[in-house]
């Protein structure tokens, strides 16, 4: 029993040193980020490290709308699936203040379900869960008519662009973005290959199956934050953890400046002729208007 004792202590010690100050133990196991004994695996040590990484991200983005807008932040994360990080920002940052709204849209009705009744065992009073298509999220009586941050974590595929046109409908301060399996473009990429090889030695930049992946995935989040620069938006990507956990981990984050980049619009339309991508462009990014 002696040799056990150790051991114990120390994995408590451990979490006392990872986790924040002030924080929900109670949310933690709730999300099963905590066992029941309070201690933490090494799949859930690296979720949680994930989670603070981006909450560090996030953070001076919130206080830098609570100096603006006293009367109350809102967020809404888009896609939010079982809310792991809405969740951990209202426990940071909005559970000792009276004032600031959580939203998390999510498609599947029992995910709402469980996140609603999880933030009524809590008393996360100003977190709602709504069950709503990405249209229907931008037109719903239910959400306000401008959000200030806008989140979308690992969205696959068309997820993040529906983000994004979520955010620009709603006039989104800031969104902070994290892509996952982009796979539209390597579609139509794989779909003209032969037509490409013929026009472009820069066809060969997709010729093999793998590279056909990767470049549409590389392209899709060029395209992204391109068009987030037309629509008024100063981008900046960077990691959002080290490639070494993750090949999926491309954060972009986009800030309203209200210049409208011409020169964005100019790369894209240049781009998507390149590469046989005219047709997604215009289907893809609603606003984008051809220089």
């Amino acid at each position: 029993m002696s040799k056990k004792t150790p051991i114990r202590n120390r994995a408590a010690e451990q979490v006392q040193e990872l986790i924040r100050p002030g924080q929900s133990i109670e949310l933690l196991k709730e999300l099963h980020i905590l066992t029941r004994d309070g201690t933490l695996n090494q799949d859930t040590r690296r979720k949680l490290k994930q989670v603070y990484h981006l909450f560090g991200f996030i953070e001076p983005l919130l206080n830098e709308l609570e100096a603006q807008q006293p009367e109350g932040i809102t967020r809404a994360d888009h896609g939010a699936g079982k809310s792991y990080l809405g969740f951990i920002i209202y426990d940071l940052f909005f559970r000792e203040r009276d004032h600031g709204t959580i939203y998390g849209i999510e498609t599947r009705q029992e995910l709402v379900d469980k996140s609603s009744a999880l933030a009524q065992r809590l008393d996360f009073a100003r977190m709602h869960f709504l069950a709503l298509t990405s249209e229907a999220s931008a037109h719903t009586a239910l959400l306000p008519e401008t959000i200030g941050i806008v989140t979308a974590l690992h969205a696959c595929d068309t997820a993040t662009d529906e983000a994004i046109a979520f955010g620009l409908h709603k006039q989104a301060r800031h969104m902070v973005l994290v892509p996952c399996c982009q796979a539209e473009v390597a579609t139509h990429l794989r779909q003209s290959k032969a037509l490409q090889l013929a026009r472009t030695p820069l066809a060969e930049l997709w010729r093999h199956p793998l590279h056909t992946r990767e470049v549409g995935s590389q392209l899709t989040n060029v395209m992204r934050c391109l068009y987030l620069e037309s629509q008024g938006y100063r981008v900046t990507v960077t990691e959002l953890v080290g490639w070494e956990h993750s090949l999926k981990n491309e954060l972009i984050l986009a800030t309203w400046t209200g210049q409208k980049k011409r020169s964005a619009a100019e790369r894209m339309q240049a781009l998507a002729e390149q590469f046989g991508l005219q047709d997604w462009l215009q289907q893809r990014f609603a606003l984008f208007q051809p220089a």
